[in-house]
């Protein structure tokens, strides 16, 4: 068996140079660990004798082997996780953290007890980093498609400060805020996106079904159609035409290439810059920037994190590039030493309110307290936003379908009329 040499401190601050044997080096940090010491460093210095037998070699090989897979398969498992498990594991691992356990030991117990896979996958492989003498910090760092850098850097912070069971508190209703963010504005969205598919799916049954039908029974009765009627046959027959599907062709290639544009450096700043100046979703993309950044920064510097640095992972946060320019350039003004509301004031991408607020904090020493007033205000002032927009697009999109609708039943039944009137004449 292996044997490694140990340098660590006791419980009383000694220093203690010794060494232990161990099947691994992860076994060797487990019992150390389990004595109550303090590792400094540990390493392997003998092995115990080999084994001559080639039975035996044959067993070590295949029980290596069968690890590295087994290492390489949670590798490739842990690289299908999303920002999606960030927030129920922090929710368990805080649970279990409160009930007295040090965050190495609730780490170890999530691994082997929470049933849902991926998040077990998650947990499994934190706890694999930690074994080997990483903090959780570090160890949560090494999953960054799961855990952003200002969360890894907030949780370094609560375990240099011994406050990691507030700092998870402070991280978990932060993002909860966020979700529930989203959620409105998914929910806000759904309605109108069902609205335009429904307008979509009636309008295509009149053009494609209905129309044709009504076509032929009009033509087979004789006599003149009136004008509405016309244009609305005309409009069937350029949708079905190779012209109407090649323009239909042209409008799908016409977006996939605008979102392609969208994707690149230029035409997500240019983009960014036009939804500023739209109507609705200007005033909403600013009621956002604002709350990302109060939201954001009032946790970090709560949390012990530098001004410095609080304001370099806020800038990261701010989805608008428009936006995190101008806070890129307030950050470097703030840096050589200038309050935070004048240089923000320079931006001019901040309403007054904010800016007068924040002043009033950085004046009286209370600069965390008056970002989340501002963070709370604009939470509110989103969902307003959010049902006002929702309001206006259905209420278009009705709109919309009533009048294509009311413009087809007076097409039809002026078509009708018309047709009789031409029956009546004959006779």
């Amino acid at each position: 068996m292996p044997r490694f040499a140990y340098t660590a401190r006791d419980r009383a601050g000694k220093s203690v140079v010794a060494d232990l044997e161990a099947p691994s080096r992860r076994d060797a940090l487990r019992v150390l660990s389990a004595r109550g010491l303090q590792v400094a460093s540990v390493s392997e210095v003998a092995a115990g004798p080999a084994k001559k037998k080639s039975g035996t070699a044959s067993a070590a090989t295949a029980a290596k082997s069968s690890a590295g897979s087994a290492r390489a398969a949670r590798r490739e498992s842990a690289q299908a996780l999303t920002r999606r498990e960030c927030l129920p594991f922090l929710e368990a691992l805080h649970d279990l953290a409160t009930s007295g356990l040090s965050a190495g030991e609730a780490v170890r117990l999530l691994s082997v007890r929470i049933k849902e896979p991926r998040l077990r996958t998650l947990c499994a492989g934190i706890w694999e980093q930690i074994s080997e003498g990483a903090p959780l910090s570090r160890a949560m760092a090494a999953f960054p498609h799961v855990f952003e850098p200002s969360i890894t850097n907030l949780i370094q912070a609560g375990e240099a400060t011994g406050s990691l069971n507030d700092t998870l508190a402070r991280l978990i209703s932060h993002l909860t805020e966020q979700r529930e963010l989203r959620r409105q504005l998914m929910t806000a969205l759904a309605y109108p996106i069902f609205m335009v598919t429904v307008a979509g799916g009636v309008i295509v049954f009149f053009l494609v079904f209905l129309l044709p039908r009504l076509k032929t029974l009009l033509t087979s009765l004789g006599g003149k159609m009136p004008t509405s009627t016309q244009l609305l046959i005309h409009l069937s027959n350029f949708a079905l035409s190779i012209y109407g599907i090649a323009t239909l062709i042209a409008l799908v290639l016409g977006l996939v290439s605008f979102f392609g544009w969208r994707q690149t450096a230029a035409g997500r700043a240019a983009t960014d810059a036009w939804l500023l100046k739209l109507p609705l979703i200007g005033p909403f993309v600013v009621s956002q920037t604002v709350l990302v950044f109060s939201q954001t920064l009032s946790v970090l510097l709560e949390n012990g994190i530098t001004a410095a640095e609080a304001l370099r992972m806020t800038e990261k946060q701010i989805d608008n590039t428009v936006h995190r320019t101008a806070f890129n350039t307030a950050t470097a003004r703030v840096l050589e030493g200038e309050a935070l509301s004048v240089a923000l004031t320079r931006t001019g991408c901040f309403p007054d309110l904010v800016l007068d607020r924040l002043a009033v904090g950085e004046n009286t020493g209370n600069v965390v307290p008056s970002l989340k007033q501002v963070a709370i205000a604009y939470q509110k002032q989103i969902s307003n936003q959010l049902n006002m927009f929702t309001k206006v697009i259905a209420s278009g999109v009705l709109m919309a379908v009533f009048i294509f609708v009311g413009f087809i039943a007076f097409a039809i039944v002026s078509a009708v009329f018309q047709v009789s009137s031409s029956f009546k004449m004959g006779g």
